[in-house]
């Protein structure tokens, strides 16, 4: 079987979109496409280089590979016309020499309503790939185990390395690599499972500051004393709750002045971390934003030894106080 000339990967899970991508990429290797080349583009982007990616290949390539993120799903009218661009030539069978893979996050219904959305699925050979519900997850750990030659000896074990990663897939991915690395194959003991697996991080500070963004302060507030437990620096944790703050103060301001729009574009902010961002913004009143800032301050001079009036001597309980300032809705 040929590689498609034109391939859509539609997906939310970053693993599966990867190894869908990577067995694509491999295959188009085996017949010839040697070189590859990767764009990220979105509405505001310059889409001529989508044409000049598929046109302009070396003179020392047998074929290209060019893989196409559209991170937000949305490209902007202009991006519509260069994707309907693209779609018509694969159609036409003039996209010779190059291999096109159109990476895009999971579309609604209505979403593939569109006229690009529909010329492109027309077009292309479509790989839409399901998320794993947090049910299914015991049953897809067991499927990995299985591809490596090994398998749990009894079912509570897997629900438990479910739980344990908190369901996210990348994590429950590593783990199984991690028990494949320690043990021969064949049956694994609960025991061997818990030995193997008790070590790992379950909490993320890239998860925190979405959580905080969100406005998912339960959760954001668990993962902040899960990292305390875990021994995390506290200088880190503070950087992933207020590395946004001065942005958000300036994105508060912009909106009062009604110049969001153009504020977003000036921090490069775009697709779901514009999204996140906005919702912070529905969120939180702007007046709130300079105190926010002021308590992150407050917090960096009690991790320095210093006391700021007011505040508790403990840094981990004023960095709880001002993750739930973040995320709660008022």
């Amino acid at each position: 079987m040929n590689v498609p000339t034109l391939t859509l990967i539609s997906g939310e899970e970053t693993l599966l979109v990867n190894e869908a991508l990577d067995r694509l990429r491999q295959q188009a290797r085996q017949e010839g496409y040697t070189e590859r080349l990767s764009l990220t583009l979105e509405a505001r982007s310059d889409w001529t280089e989508l044409d000049a990616a598929t046109q302009n290949l070396s003179l020392f390539s047998e074929g290209r590979v060019l893989t196409l993120y559209l991170p937000s799903g949305k490209p902007g009218r202009t991006g519509a016309q260069a994707l309907e661009r693209l779609a018509a030539r694969a159609r036409q069978g003039t996209l010779e020499g190059v291999c096109v893979v159109v990476v895009l996050p999971y579309m609604s219904r209505a979403a593939k309503n569109s006229k690009w959305a529909k010329t492109l699925w027309q077009a292309a050979h479509v790989n839409e790939i399901a998320p794993v519900r947090r049910e299914q997850l015991p049953q897809w750990i067991a499927q990995r185990l299985k591809a490596q030659q090994q398998r749990v000896a009894q079912q509570e074990t897997l629900h438990w390395l479910a739980d344990r990663v908190e369901g996210h897939l990348l994590a429950a991915h590593q783990e199984i690599l991690k028990l494949g690395h320690l043990y021969p194959g064949g049956e694994l003991s609960h025991e061997q499972v818990v030995k193997a697996v008790s070590n790992v991080a379950r909490y993320d500070i890239f998860d925190l500051k979405n959580a905080l963004l969100a406005g998912q302060a339960k959760r954001a507030i668990t993962i902040i004393q899960g990292l305390e437990a875990e021994g995390e620096a506290a200088p880190l944790v503070l950087w992933a709750i207020s590395s946004d703050l001065l942005i958000l103060c300036r994105l508060a301001v912009a909106q009062e002045r009604g110049t969001l729009a153009s504020e977003l574009k000036q921090q490069r902010l775009f697709g779901a971390q514009e999204r996140l961002m906005r919702q912070a913004l529905q969120r939180v009143p702007a007046r709130q934003w300079p105190a926010v800032l002021q308590h992150a301050y407050d917090i960096d001079c009690l991790i320095k030894g210093l006391r700021p009036t007011g505040r508790s001597s403990n840094p981990w309980v004023e960095m709880t106080r001002l993750g739930y300032r973040i995320a709660r809705t008022y």
